[in-house]
Order: structure tokens, then C-alpha cells, then sequence
């Protein structure tokens, strides 16, 4: 059996997987609608670019832009000594991949490293083992996830003690369940994570606001709700709790098949080579270029430029503007042409979407993210706790990177070194 930690102040983080601020509606998610007069709303929250959920697990762990803890977005390229290669981040054997290739993991520390003297981590994530893993990469607290369940020293837990829930609705429910009895009541950490699989996993697969997606934030709303009352139950009124998204999600338009198009233009050698490599981050894609490949750059800017599906190009000083960091390979960003069109449920955002060759996201007329759309760059944020008065809204500006510092300023412990700030009470 496990033993509550003695420190009094606690911290629970719940995270809903890509609902956006403007569905947070009471037909859409009545338990958070009805609890919003106890928390503070943040109106004016953001997320990171690319909008993706990898880049956004790594910014909320950290407090950091990908520019500083340096994991580009659900895909990123690779040299493991055979030329670049893009990989998916959120493949259970990325992080080592990463490890290998680069000496090192994330850029900065997370709190779980951060509070792994004082009182510790343990998060149950039902996103992607990327997702789950890079909130700890390191191994300074508890990880749990359907790919693989770790603690301290990465030591892998016990199958019969691990996650086997499956993403989606019902595995969401199960993670939920045993968090709230094995954490909240029994462990009780001083940072307590929960992230959830939904809304995002079924908007990949459904039209926003439709039936399926309609059920899919109901069960979130449901999870939360006991966790709320699981808070109130066991833990006290010194217990910050953070919920939030993070990204939102906007109506696929075309899928553009970026990198046959490159070889089609005599950019890039053959869709395989490793000369050009196009990460796709959904609305969104990173161009990486081999050495050899560097002197295409202006006449891949001007290609990018040209087609009419392009909305945004960014090069140089520019990636730093997107809190991006040009290095010896990431030389471009590019974010696909949007429009606030509204899809048969009334929902705005429109995008095309960057082919992707290697996971099932490329479904038009469903929900995505990973670029600069105004839904899928606005996630929401509520905090109950301490100094947060119940029922405000605000409307200063806030970043997920806020978070992390937010939760250590309740926790008793420093911030520096973040490029978030606590959110002023």
C-alpha cells in the first residue's frame, strides 16, 4: 500500500486533450460550465506552436518554449547517423531514440525533476507514450501509460501495477477511476497529473461538435467532475487545481501531399531521401535540410510561398518569433492557409492539413491542429485554489507555459529558469 506524502500543499493538473476555449459550453461540457463559478477563468489563454500535443506535454512540464526544451512537435527529424529521418514523437521508443541521437532528452528540467525532493510526481496519461513520457522523461517521479509504466530511475512498474487502458472514452474512464482511488485518496503526491485522451482522440476521427465528438467531451467533462469531488474528498483546501487543454482544434480542409509535391518540383530527391525532410505537425510542418541540401533554402522559401495552400513561412529570426529554434537542420515552419468558415455544427476554423505518411490523422472534414489557426492555438485554462478568486474571469494574456510556474509558486518552490511566469492572483 502506498503512504500519502506529509507536505500539506498539493497540486492536481488535469489535462482535456485539445477542447478548445469556445466549447467549453453548458450543452457541451455542463459539470465545467456549472463548476466555473468556483474557479478563475483565463480567456486569453494560449498554447505553443506547432499546436500539437507532444510539443505542448513538453512546454507544460517545463514552462518552456520548444525553442528551449527542445522537442519540435509530434514529429521532429533525426540524424541517427544514416542522415535525417523524421520520427514520430509519440512512439513508446522515441524518447531513447532521442537520448542517442542527442545526448540528452528535454532541454529543461520538469517538475517532476523539480519536485522529486518534495513530495513527487505521478502522472497517468492516456495520450500517446510520447505525450506520457516527455511530462518525465528522466525518470524523477511515476509515469503511467498504456506503452509502459515507469518510476524513479525509469524503472519499469510491474505489468500487473501499470496502465493498460486503451485511448478513447471507456480507457479514459478506467485511468480516471483508478487516479482518483490510487492517487488522490492513497498516494497523494505533491503534484498529481491527469491527462486525458479526449476530446482530441475521437475529433481525429469526427466532425467538431458532432454526435461522437459531443460524447466524447461529456465523458471528459464526467472525468473531471470526479476528480474534482475526489479533491474536495481527500485532500483539502490547500490543493491547487489546474484544468485545462492543450491546443484546440480546427475542421480539416485538403490534405496536402507536401513532400511529393517538393520532388515533383525538384526540391527534394525522392519522397524517402534525407536530403529534405518535412515533419508534419498536422496544419502545420517543419522542413529540415541536410547540409548539402542548404543552398535550396531560398528556393524552397519562395516554392512554400507560391502554392495557395500556404498561409505562413517562417526562416531564421522569424522561428524565434514562434518561441522556435533554428539549428543546423530546422531551417523553415510553415503553417497551412485557414479560414473561419464554419462546419455543419456551427463550428469556426478551417485548415488544410500537411500530409502525414506515417500515422492515421490525415482525415478531412474532422478535427486537427499543430499550426497557427486562431481555435487550434487557444486552448482553455481554470484554476481553483489559494489566491484565485472564484468566478473571475481575466483576460491578460496567459501561455501554457504558465502553468508549471504557477503550480511550484503554490507548491513553495522556485521558478527560474521557465519562460512562464505564475499567473498573478
Amino acid at each position: 500500500m502506498w503512504l500519502a506524502h506529509a507536505r500539506k500543499k498539493r497540486a492536481v493538473l488535469v489535462v482535456w486533450d485539445s477542447l478548445r476555449a469556445d466549447l467549453v459550453r453548458p450543452h457541451f461540457t455542463p459539470r465545467l460550465a456549472e463548476l466555473r463559478r468556483t474557479f478563475s477563468e483565463f480567456s486569453a489563454h494560449a498554447t505553443v506552436f506547432p499546436s500539437t500535443t507532444r510539443t505542448a506535454s513538453a512546454s507544460i512540464a517545463t514552462g518552456s518554449l520548444p525553442a528551449h526544451h527542445g522537442l519540435h512537435g509530434n514529429a521532429m527529424a533525426l540524424d541517427e547517423g544514416k542522415g535525417l529521418v523524421c520520427l514520430s514523437t509519440g512512439k513508446a521508443d522515441f524518447r531513447e531514440r532521442l537520448r542517442k541521437a542527442k545526448g540528452r532528452t528535454l532541454l529543461r528540467p520538469t517538475l517532476a525533476q523539480r519536485l522529486a525532493g518534495d513530495g513527487g510526481c505521478i502522472v497517468f496519461s492516456n495520450a500517446s507514450p510520447g505525450a506520457a513520457y516527455f511530462q518525465d522523461p528522466d525518470g524523477h517521479g511515476f509515469v503511467y501509460n498504456r506503452a509502459g509504466s515507469y518510476g524513479p530511475g525509469l524503472k519499469l512498474v510491474a505489468a500487473e501495477d501499470g496502465l493498460a487502458a486503451p485511448k478513447g472514452i471507456e480507457g479514459d474512464r478506467a485511468v480516471t477511476d483508478r487516479f482518483c482511488d490510487e492517487v488522490l485518496r492513497q498516494r497523494q503526491p505533491a503534484l498529481s497529473v491527469l491527462w486525458l485522451s479526449e476530446p482530441d482522440n475521437t475529433g481525429h476521427h469526427n466532425p467538431l461538435a458532432g454526435p461522437e465528438h459531443r460524447k466524447a467531451m461529456a465523458a471528459s467533462d464526467a472525468c473531471f467532475s470526479h476528480v474534482v469531488e475526489c479533491v474536495d474528498r481527500y485532500l483539502g483546501e490547500d490543493t491547487l487545481i489546474v484544468t485545462g487543454s492543450d491546443h484546440g482544434q480546427e475542421t480539416t480542409d485538403r490534405v496536402i501531399p507536401i513532400e511529393q509535391l517538393l520532388v515533383t518540383a525538384g526540391l527534394k530527391q525522392s519522397l524517402d531521401s534525407s536530403d529534405v525532410v518535412i515533419a508534419s505537425q498536422g496544419t502545420s510542418a517543419l522542413v529540415y535540410l541536410s547540409v548539402e541540401a542548404r543552398p535550396r533554402l531560398t528556393a524552397l522559401r519562395r516554392f512554400f510561398e507560391s502554392q495557395d495552400w500556404m498561409g505562413s513561412v517562417a526562416s531564421g529570426p522569424e522561428l524565434a518569433s514562434l518561441g522556435m529554434d533554428a539549428s543546423e537542420s530546422l531551417v523553415l515552419a510553415v503553417s497551412l492557409r485557414k479560414s473561419e468558415a464554419n462546419n455543419a455544427f456551427g463550428v469556426p476554423g478551417f485548415s488544410d492539413l500537411a500530409l502525414n505518411r506515417t500515422e492515421d490523422v490525415n482525415n478531412a472534414g474532422c478535427g486537427q491542429h499543430g499550426g497557427l489557426g486562431t481555435w487550434e492555438m487557444r486552448p482553455f485554462l481554470f484554476i481553483r485554489g489559494s489566491g484565485f478568486r472564484a468566478g473571475e474571469t481575466r483576460s491578460d494574456d496567459t501561455c501554457i507555459t504558465d502553468i508549471a510556474p504557477t503550480i511550484l509558486r503554490h507548491l513553495g518552490q522556485p521558478c527560474t529558469g521557465m519562460d512562464g511566469s505564475p499567473l498573478q492572483r
